[in-house]
């Protein structure tokens, strides 16, 4: 039975996580016995105040409408945010916020505890977690980020702590702001961001006309975050500042979004945000929730959210689950992918604020949606839902023509203009024989052309025999495949007016003489192997052939084999190439310090390693007819300890931009086998941003781009020129027509084919118009 689950629940944290968590299960089941422990006063609290969402706000009146009642007492609402940059104001709605201050929500809480009987001990240390398990069904650690029931089971629950690169201290303003408030400060030092929202006080006005945008109110409280870069907080030195002189720096620098009022401190010192994974959450009958679980940057949200959404979720499976071990492996299972998503947008959020100054030049309406889309949760769709006057604003700014949305506009590279900013990505095949593109190619890229996407990218194509892949691959290595390929770009001119084509020239290096992808992936063929090489002499996972170390003679013919494939892809009409540097394959594997371990002069210093790529593509942009546009893709971090790193990727980027690259291909990873990628929706854009916003190169986006929304948000921000998707093409070879078709855009940007042109809406599906019931008989 439900009720005899957990009878006995040891709560370690007087947190609202750990409060909610026991006001939940006693409601459910009067017979628990239910004891919290806090080390801390009633009364004592850090921070100030506390963000609620709506879905947890909704979550709570279901649960427990007493204490939902008494938490709407006390919220105050606000939709808008502004941005503050360079003196101009930018102001964004329709957002929908609900906070209140962090004391008032531990009363609620508390109150509604002893109200149920739970046995509260405030200015008492828990005893281990260990030895309450002895006495009790159940042990809830929500002993914070510091947690030491993390710390003395780290075995178990396999905790992993990442600390970044800023630091934050927060304080309160006594006045409301009237919205959410992003302000930047460009010091002597460097920058600095505020973030402050109202926490106590009469619900904000929307802006009345008579009040400049941003005027605090009269009364009410608001939390303030002051956050910067570690290497801006020492120089400012704020790092031998105590509260007092933190608190006055900080008033200082936001002076007129204070309007020169004071901050005011409460156990305030200056932290770098540390972001917590555990790869178990549970261990025996002990349980992990909140932030010693898990945390997600300030930036995003509270972690209060989560931790009182983690008390739902383990209340109602201890309730649905005949025993506490099922109850706690559905509780992680329930909970682990919305938490592992909540933290994908956090880092995306807070890695755009270490980031900050190289957005700053940015055009000032783009710089506000780029900062209001940074964590990809608020996308240009769903904020031109909410704000469509600030999104028109920005497309304004953009000179993005009405009702055009930013992913058909035009782009040009050297003489090339694309039509649209969608690209088909490289994606290989392995259908070629003998290295000779067939039928399937021609259909296969003639599909996507006539798709509607502006560049249609070729596979890797293969500069020798020996540089396969597999025996799959296509090659551009004698006359038969060239005139393939001749026959693949005709179709493409000739058929699908406006579409461009390019190739993408590889050599498979250590990665070579493997199985068809769907045979084995990566997998050696079991006979008819040809002898691997490498920049250096390592296989590129247990099983795999041991590939051989270049010579340098042997280096000039595999550059003399990249030239002879490109004088072929001229008499080809290709409209682009690429020079494939990324994915482990053999000129990425002479950028990697993870698979180059030369001595020589090609190994060593990133400047070293990247002399061999940077020798081919120099030879290959000499013969390749200059007004054609030649790009470079990188992997941008190999997903390893000790690969390479963003600070690499920057300075590969520069590198082949400075040998006349048009644009760079930000990949990542597929360069060692025990990579550990952070996988999720558009997880390698932010590699493609750093580049085009510190160096101002055009780049391509890839990595999980999988809808249009994901394209014209990141065009619009300024994070890409170029997005390239490659499974949504492979779903759909009319993906680009379908978006324009579902955004009601007609214009030249995603022409039809004329033999096309009467699919060009949607079809009916049935009948839409059916009289609806009027009455309902019971």
């Amino acid at each position: 039975m439900a009720g005899e689950v957990a009878v006995r629940v040891a709560v370690i944290g007087g947190g609202p996580g750990g409060l909610y968590a026991a006001a939940l299960l006693k409601r459910l089941d009067p017979g628990r016995e239910i004891t919290v422990w806090e080390r801390n006063a009633p009364d004592d609290t850090f921070g100030f105040g506390v963000v609620l969402s709506d879905e947890t706000l909704g979550g709570i009146e279901h649960a427990d409408p007493e204490v939902y009642r008494a938490l709407q007492a006390e919220f105050v609402r606000w939709d808008d945010i502004d941005i503050v940059h360079r003196g101009r104001t930018f102001t964004s709605g329709g957002h929908g916020f609900a906070a209140l201050g962090r004391r008032r929500l531990l009363a609620v809480l508390h109150r509604r505890c002893r109200d149920l009987g739970i046995d509260l001990r405030f200015r008492t240390e828990a005893p281990p977690a260990a030895e309450l398990a002895r006495a009790h069904d159940l042990v809830i650690a929500a002993d914070g980020v510091h947690s030491a029931t993390r710390t003395a089971h780290a075995d178990a629950f396999g905790p992993r702590l990442t600390t970044h690169r800023c630091r934050y201290i927060w304080l309160a303003a006594d006045f409301a702001f009237d919205a959410f408030r992003f302000e930047i400060a460009e010091t002597e030092h460097g920058v600095a961001q505020l973030h402050a929202y109202p926490y106590a006080g009469p619900t904000p006005a929307h802006h009345p006309s008579e009040q400049p945008a941003g005027t605090p109110s009269s009364t009410g409280a608001s939390t303030v975050i002051v956050e910067m870069r570690e290497e801006v907080w020492r120089a400012a030195g704020l790092d031998r500042c105590d509260e007092r002189a933190s608190a006055e720096w900080c008033a200082r620098t936001f002076r007129d979004a204070l309007r020169g009022r004071p901050l005011r401190a409460n156990n305030s010192s200056w932290t770098a945000f540390r972001t917590v994974v555990n790869d178990r959450w549970s261990h025996g009958r002990t349980v992990l929730l909140g932030d010693a679980a898990h945390t997600a940057h300030f930036s995003i949200g509270s972690g209060t959210k989560l931790a009182v959404e983690d008390a739902l979720a383990l209340a109602v499976c201890l309730q649905e689950q005949p025993d506490t071990a099922a109850a706690l492996a559905a509780y992680e299972a329930e909970r682990r992918p919305v938490v592992a998503s909540t933290q994908r947008a956090a880092r995306a959020s807070l890695g755009w604020f270490e980031e900050l100054s190289t957005y700053l030049g940015q055009p000032p309406r783009q710089f506000a949606f780029n900062l209001l889309t940074r964590s990809r949760r608020v996308t240009h769709d769903n904020l031109r839902l909410r704000d469509p006057g600030f999104v028109a604003a920005v497309e304004g700014e953009a000179a993005t023509p009405a009702g055009t949305p930013p992913m058909f506009t035009p782009f040009r590279l050297r003489s090339l203009t694309l039509r649209n900013r969608v690209v088909v990505s490289p994606m290989d095949m392995y259908s070629a024989r003998d290295g000779v593109p067939g039928d399937f190619h021609l259909v296969h890229l003639g599909a996507r052309a006539l798709g509607g996407a502006g560049l249609v990218m070729t596979e890797m194509v293969c500069v020798s025999e020996q540089g396969r892949i597999t025996p799959g691959c296509a090659g551009l290595y004698t006359p038969d495949q060239a005139a393939a390929w001749r026959r693949v770009t005709d179709f493409v001119h000739t058929q699908a007016p406006g579409a461009a084509i390019g190739l993408q020239l590889g050599h498979s290096g250590r990665k070579g003489s493997t199985k068809l992808m769907w045979d084995g992936i990566d997998e050696p063929l079991d006979d008819g192997n040809w002898p691997l090489v490498a920049a250096s002499p390592l296989p590129y996972k247990p099983g795999s052939q041991r590939p051989r170390e270049l010579t340098t003679d042997e280096l000039t013919t595999i550059r003399e084999q990249f030239t002879s494939a490109a004088r072929r892809a001229v008499d080809c009409g290709f409209d682009l190439l690429e020079l494939h540097c990324a994915h482990g394959y053999l000129l990425s594997g002479f950028l990697s310090p993870l698979t180059n371990q030369r001595t020589d002069a090609y190994g060593g210093s990133l400047s070293r390693r990247l002399r061999f790529p940077l020798e081919v593509f120099d030879a290959v942009r000499e013969l390749w007819p200059d007004d054609k546009p030649m790009t470079v893709r990188i992997s941008a971090t190999d997903w390893a300890p000790g690969g390479t790193t963003a600070e690499d990727a920057v300075a590969m980027a520069a590198a082949f931009a400075e040998h006349g690259a048009d644009a760079i291909d930000v990949s990542t990873g597929q360069v060692v086998a025990d990579e550990r990628p952070d996988f999720g929706r558009s997880y390698q854009t932010p590699f493609a941003d750093r580049i085009r916003n510190t160096l101002g190169v055009p780049v391509i986006a890839v990595g999980a781009i999988s809808s249009w929304d994901d394209v014209n948000s990141l065009v619009l921000a300024g994070r890409a020129d170029l997005c390239a998707l490659a499974r949504p093409h492979l779903y759909d070879p009319h993906w680009t027509l379908h978006a324009a078709a579902e955004q009601g855009y007609t214009g030249p940007g995603a022409p039809w084919p004329p033999p096309y042109q009467a699919g060009s809406r949607t079809p009916p599906t049935g009948r839409t118009d059916a009289p609806k019931p009027r009455l309902t008989l019971r």
